[in-house]
Order: structure tokens, then sequence, then C-alpha cells
């Protein structure tokens, strides 16, 4: 069994929107539904987990899941504080019996799904697998002064994104270990380095963008009118 954990709890204060980033118009509907609609055509993800704030569980229900059509139903779950206590709370939620987990982020709406099945894949044979692109970029270690203090290694760096695929029982006790030792990784797959296993990498897209800011919905509105052209 492969579930699905979609990430939509943050608050998206550098949206610097009254209304969460998440719930955004793009192309006639919420950022975050175009994410969910990509996990529930995959014929490999059988149940989905959308995390959001808690105090959003109504208006979801009220607001955002009668706008979509779902093939496999789909699960409202609270989120936390953090991202990382959002996922864990998802991870929570899902079905004990679940094989393969993939995390994904609810503002990252251009997945592509050959691409997502590529990582559950990956994580089925090497244990985790996630997606990113090499840098494209000269990338600099800056100082707090503002300085430069040397230039790293260009070939050897990649970008991570989202989704992020591992076994059941190796993200939970990623988890459940920095829980016991107060980490907070900035993604789901540095938890499961810190407990020295090894996380596969394979190429996803540049057009995988994270809306984050204004300028990034900019971005994604003219991708999708490019596409629908």
């Amino acid at each position: 069994m492969v579930s699905a954990i979609i990430v939509a709890a943050g608050k998206g204060i550098r949206m610097n929107d009254p209304t969460r980033k998440q719930y955004l118009d793009l192309a006639g509907r919420p950022i975050l539904a175009h994410s969910v609609m990509v996990f529930d055509t995959c014929e490999l993800i059988d149940k989905i987990f959308l995390v959001i704030p808690k105090e959003d569980m109504e208006y979801c229900r009220k607001n955002i899941l009668p706008l979509l059509e779902f093939k496999n139903g789909l699960n409202l779950v609270p989120g936390g504080e953090q991202r990382q206590n959002s996922v864990y709370n998802g991870l929570q939620a899902i079905d004990k019996k679940t094989d393969t987990v993939v995390v994904h982020d609810g503002v990252r709406p251009f997945i592509q799904t050959d691409k997502l099945e590529s990582c559950i894949l990956g994580a089925r044979k090497f244990g985790a697998c996630i997606l990113g692109i090499p840098a494209g970029d000269t990338v600099k270690c800056v100082g707090k002064s503002g300085f430069i203090e040397k230039t790293l290694a260009r070939d050897s760096i990649w970008l991570a994104q989202t989704p992020q695929a591992f076994k059941y029982e190796l993200i939970i006790r990623a988890h459940e270990t920095a829980r016991r030792d107060g980490y907070t990784g900035s993604d789901d797959a540095s938890l499961v380095e810190r407990l020295g296993k090894d996380v596969r990498i394979i190429n996803g897209s540049k057009n995988n963008i994270k809306i984050t800011v204004r300028e990034d919905l900019i971005v994604a509105r003219a991708m999708l009118d490019a596409i629908t052209r």
C-alpha cells in the first residue's frame, strides 16, 4: 500500500495575502487542488492524506473539497506548528499497513505523474528516494557578515524538491528519533540521513516550483497559461 501525505498546513506569511497561499486561485482552482489531482490520478497511490491548518478543517470541507472529484477519496488531517510536526501528524493518521509513504508540498502544483511514480519506485528499491535538480548556478557559502567564505563545488550540489518517498518504517523512525532529540530538519530526507541511511536522489524538474511568494504565483500562472495555450 502506498499512502501520500500532502502538506498544506503553512500560514503563507511570505505571500503577504489574507488568504493562505495553498487556497489562492490558480486557473480556477486552489493551488493545492492541482497537487492533489495529480496524486489522485496516479495508479500507484492508494490513499491520500491532506494536512491542513487545524482551524481550516471546516473551511476545506465546505469550500475546497466540493471543487474536486476524487477517485480514491481524501482524508483531512490537522497540521502542527511547523511543517515537520504536520508531516508527523500525517504519518500518525495513515494506515499502519502502509508500505511506502510519499510526502509532497501542497504548493508544488506542477508535479508530473511520471516523476511521482519514479520517486515511489525508487523508495521501494532503495528505501528512500527524493526528487531534486542539479544546481545550475555557482554556489557560494556566505558568512553572517555577508562576505563570501568559499565557493562550493557545483557538480556535487542538488536542490531538493518534493515528492520525497520512503519505506514507512524508515520515515516514522526518522521522525520519532528527531522528536526525541528535539531536532528540526529542513526536509524529511534530512531526518532519514540522521539515521545514517542512504537517500537516493533522482532528477525532478525545474517546472516543479514551490509557490512561496507572490512572484512565484505570477510565474505559476504564466506557466499554466503557456501549457494550456
